[in-house]
């Protein structure tokens, strides 16, 4: 039996401003101080100076507030960069690492993603890592080996990571699958399409980390997931939940999406 939580993860990108995000807090204050039962995860990764007023703003409800990224350094020279630490004092408690926007905008490596990962968890963030093929790669039949080498990467890279639940029994990490040729393109994988690019990274973090890890591990799909597509991408076996982009901005929408995805 699936006891993995449903997430619902908005990522609000370089979007929306203090008022919009102080608005929209609001509306999500509606979801109570606990969530009700059957409800999923909610989280919101904001723009970086937001974090530390909407973490405030929702502080007595269920929605987590996370970074969109973070430097691999703890301090230092690193002009416009902010550590792991700095955003957890602000009120972080995840981060992504690795998302296709950072990977292409900013060369980022598998390497480099690596790294973010353990800051993250050196600091106590809980890292949501991001994989992903181009659309020359899914059209090159690609997609499974790039995913490999994407999570392999990673684990071979971050000792730390375990899916064992936490010693309180919550979460220590999750696993984003992007295909970034369904980011802001208004394409997305069909259920099928994200089914099977889930079973087989689950397969992968079977072989590294054990069968009992890869069933605890919570996997997400990001790619244009909206109203009207979240609940046949939830109803599918290994699609634990969603990194939302643009549906993510509209409160209506994104409250729309909860209430879809709640069992």
């Amino acid at each position: 039996m699936n006891s993995r939580p449903t997430i619902l993860a908005g990522n609000w990108k370089m979007n929306l401003r203090r008022a919009d995000a102080s608005a929209f807090a609001d509306q999500l204050r509606a979801l109570g101080p606990k969530a009700a039962q059957g409800a999923p995860m909610v989280m919101l990764f904001p723009s970086a100076p937001f974090i530390s007023s909407l973490s405030d703003q929702l502080r007595h409800t269920e929605v987590l507030v996370g970074a969109q990224d973070l430097h691999p350094e703890s301090s230092g020279a690193h002009t416009g960069d902010v550590s792991a630490e700095q955003l957890k004092s602000a009120g972080a408690t995840w981060a992504l690492c690795g998302h296709s926007e950072r990977r292409h905008d900013h060369n980022e490596s598998c390497e480099l993603v690596a790294a973010k990962v353990n800051a993250a968890l050196a600091s106590g963030l809980l890292p949501m890592v991001c994989v992903g093929e181009t659309l020359e790669q899914r059209e090159a039949e690609a997609t499974e080996s790039v995913l490999a080498e994407q999570v392999s990467a990673m684990l071979g890279a971050c000792a730390g990571l375990s899916a064992e639940p936490a010693a309180d029994g919550g979460l220590t990490w999750a696993l984003a699958y992007e295909p970034v040729w369904a980011i802001g393109t208004g394409l997305t994988a069909t259920p099928e399409i994200a089914q099977q690019a889930h079973g087989f990274l689950r397969q992968q973090i079977a072989a590294t980390l054990g069968e009992g890890a890869a069933r605890a591990l919570p996997l997400l799909y990001g790619g244009s997931a909206k109203p009207s597509n979240c609940e046949s991408l939830i109803a599918q076996a290994d699609v634990d939940g969603l990194l939302i982009g643009g549906a993510s901005l509209d409160s209506v929408s994104f409250l729309d999406m909860i209430r879809r995805c709640g069992s």
